[in-house]
């Protein structure tokens, strides 16, 4: 294949990147421990009621309830085949195990008893991995891959994954699907499975998520979309979190995530994982594992503000800038299980959780941890101590979270949760002897919030640094407001409430207020200062868009560095015509303690207070000035 022959040409250091592998895919099968008698941990008694979306940092339910997202991913219809040797040999797919593209065990165990074993367990929700090619498959699975479940002879692996949603919605599960692969090939290295778009265009991947949202519409307890998985680097290419590129996983994101909230189903949670690897994984080299990091000053702004989740992945052996490799491809870097209990909280704080417990942010969302585990098997102390650490944060952090993975063969892959032999009888973590059953327990029975979670203010940003960010669907639905100029709108029921001097970035929020605007759909382009009222000038020498009385900003465009428009729609009430100019051409002008965050880094910025409302923009087109925005007129909304 042709990844294969570039290497040839490759340094040692290049080639290094070869061994990048995820958790379960880098280590051999160990040792099984031995059945012994089972002990149940806390099962699912909360009930809960579709669609979920957030509240800050929480995911809750239709009643505005606390939904824990505790998890496990049943995997297997992403693929399992290692990439060498014939595909049909079991011996050349992941820990030998042959999925044939479908969910693992169903030819061990029937749907009703998995399920049955899953609720034991006290896990409420499924990650579900599939892969493109399972999307276009047309050939029936063999009949030995679903031997224990006869009524799925004869079909697809989609019309498989179609009767294992079903069959788990049904039993009061909630599920995640989750673009683990574009290929049908084990994930997580160099593998052809490196971006979203390493085999096919980032249009033809968005349509697929469109097409697997709209096919369980019908069915609320499918409650989100996961992506894609582990975005990485390639042997010669990094992803990277808003150039504006083709290896954009930023931008990305973004367009699939609102095509599938427009297009497919708009009450889906949309779960935006971070970069999991950049670089060449030499010493000396640059490397790393930026996760969400890239979040703190570039957030995702959808149309529906309260279905973002972010994602990231924890594996012991891996590290903060360590691959997981050993051998070429391993570097010096200190793996996660290496670290102290104190230092491995900071990694995760940094890398992920600040997203979850810096609440009033423009990047505030639930954090979900769609990826941890370990085998039944290890027996090093670092390993060991890891797993009780890491659980412990969780537990401590009351985190939304999902093991890796839910289902695998006895004698196979010992890191599994449960494990089947060819009879269908189970083994795993329910059994008193797996060494994980403190850890789990913990994790499962500690503390947690419960109960209706108030609604909190909204914060988010915009952006236009490669394109358009228009987030209203009602402004959407009007057309072009400004043609040929760069354009951002804040989502529905959001007003504009500071701007960046020089990086066209934005901030909205419902803050004191709530959603301001009437319920027509009037909205007024300003480009001049006609609404500028005799006597009324609040920034001389300056050209002033303002909104007519009544009205307040919700989007601003621009051609260049220039100013082009602005955006204002009228209030649903009266708005306070008292207001203050707020200068922010050379130097920061935000309110003391202002929430928010800074939502343009590096940028001199604007931002009025939690009881204003902004009602014009100013610049300025003199020689030797930017003509990006210098002030905002901020008003009392009452």
């Amino acid at each position: 294949m042709p990844t294969i022959r570039l290497v040839q040409h490759l340094t040692g250091a290049a080639a290094a990147l070869l061994l990048l592998t995820s958790a379960p895919g880098a280590l051999a099968a160990a040792p099984q421990s031995s059945p012994r008698a089972t002990t149940a941990t806390a099962p699912v008694t909360d009930t809960w009621q579709p669609p979920l979306s957030t509240h800050g940092r929480y995911i809750v339910d239709a009643t505005g309830r606390r939904f824990r997202l505790r998890s496990a991913n049943w995997d297997g219809a992403q693929g399992s085949w290692n990439g060498s040797g014939s595909i049909t040999d079991p011996a050349n797919h992941h820990a030998g195990q042959d999925s044939h593209g479908i969910p693992l065990g169903l030819d061990r165990v029937a749907l009703p008893k998995l399920l049955a074993d899953f609720h034991e367990l006290g896990i409420n929700s499924i990650r579900l991995p599939f892969s493109n090619e399972m999307i276009h498959a047309t050939s029936p699975v063999p009949d030995t891959a679903v031997t224990a479940n006869p009524q799925l002879r004869g079909k697809t692996p989609l019309q498989i994954y179609d009767a294992v949603v079903a069959a788990l919605t049904g039993d009061g599960f909630a599920v995640i699907l989750n673009n683990h692969t574009n290929t049908s090939r084990w994930c997580c290295g160099i593998d052809g499975n490196e971006r979203w778009n390493t085999r096919q265009s980032t249009r033809q991947w968005a349509d697929d998520w469109v097409f697997m949202a709209r096919r369980y519409a019908s069915e609320p307890r499918v409650v989100g979309a996961d992506l894609y998985n582990e975005v990485r680097r390639d042997i010669m290419d990094d992803p990277n979190w808003g150039l504006g590129d083709d290896h954009d996983w930023y931008a990305a994101a973004q367009l699939a995530a609102d095509r599938i909230l427009t297009e497919a189903d708009p009450h889906l949670l949309i779960v935006i994982e971070g970069i999991n690897w950049t670089g060449v994984p030499v010493d000396g080299l640059p490397h790393g594992r930026p996760a969400l990091t890239p979040a703190r000053t570039l957030s995702h702004t959808l149309v529906a503000t309260h279905q973002l989740v972010y994602s990231a992945h924890f594996y012991g052996y891996t590290g903060p800038r360590h691959s997981g490799a050993t051998g070429m491809g391993e570097t010096h870097d200190p793996r996660y299980q290496d670290l102290s209990r104190d230092q491995l909280y900071r990694a995760l704080t940094d890398e992920a959780f600040y997203v979850s417990e810096e609440g009033g942010r423009h990047f505030t969302a639930p954090v979900w941890i769609s990826e941890f585990g370990i085998g039944a098997g290890e027996t090093g102390t670092a390993g060991r101590t890891w797993f009780g650490n890491v659980t412990d944060y969780f537990a401590d952090h009351d985190s939304d979270f999902a093991y890796w993975p839910l289902v695998g063969w006895e004698g196979h892959d010992d890191w599994s949760l449960l494990r089947y032999d060819t009879a269908g009888h189970r083994y795993g973590i329910l059994d008193g002897s797996d060494w994980r059953s403190t850890a789990w327990h913990h994790l499962m029975t500690a503390p947690t919030r419960t109960g209706p979670v108030a609604e909190v203010p909204s914060w988010h940003m915009l952006a236009t640094d490669h394109g358009d960010q228009v987030e209203s669907l009602r402004v959407r639905s009007a057309g072009d407001w400004d043609p040929g100029a760069s354009k951002a709108v804040c989502p529905d029921g959001l007003r504009l409430t500071g701007l960046g001097h020089t990086g066209d970035r934005g901030l909205c929020t419902d803050v004191t207020a709530g959603d301001l605007r009437a319920a027509a759909g009037v909205q007024t382009v300003v480009t001049d200062e006609r609404h500028v009222p005799q006597g009324g000038d609040w920034a001389s020498g300056y050209t002033k868009l303002q909104c007519p009385a009544g009205e307040f900003l919700i989007g601003y465009s621009h051609r260049g560095g220039r100013v082009s428009a602005a955006l204002c729609v009228p209030a649903r009430g009266s708005l306070g015509v008292t207001g203050r100019t707020v200068w922010f051409d050379r130097a920061d002008d935000r309110p003391a303690g202002a929430d928010g965050g800074d939502f343009a880094y590096g940028d001199y910025k604007g931002q009025c207070a939690d009881d204003e409302y902004a009602a014009g923009i100013a610049f300025t087109t003199r020689l030797g000035s930017t003509a990006g925005p210098a002030a905002l007129l901020c008003r009392t909304l009452s």
